[in-house]
């Protein structure tokens, strides 16, 4: 007789009554955007770093009001990449 084997995938019930449901978080469409321009401007922050940033702490935590920096630094120093990213955060 064969055996089963053992690493088999779990079947929904063992992920629980919550899984594949719609997210419960009630956000403003305002409040969606900031967040989303928050994660934008920590990815530039992130990826220009070097050439746009480097007299700011690498370890920065950027908020909402970081946000003008960030496109400051990007429209001086980041070249058409940058320019273009910065336009993306003011929208």
């Amino acid at each position: 007789m064969e055996k089963a084997p053992t690493h088999m995938s779990p079947s929904r019930s063992e992920f629980g009554p919550s899984e594949g449901r719609k997210s419960r978080r009630h956000l403003s469409s305002e409040d969606a955007r900031n967040m989303v321009r928050v994660r934008e401007a920590r990815r530039a922050f992130a990826k220009f770093y070097a050439p746009c940033f480097w007299y700011l702490r690498q370890d920065m935590h950027l908020t909402l009001a970081d946000i003008p920096e960030i496109v400051r630094g990007l429209r001086q120093n980041g070249g058409r990449q940058g320019f273009l990213l910065a336009a993306k955060l003011c929208r």
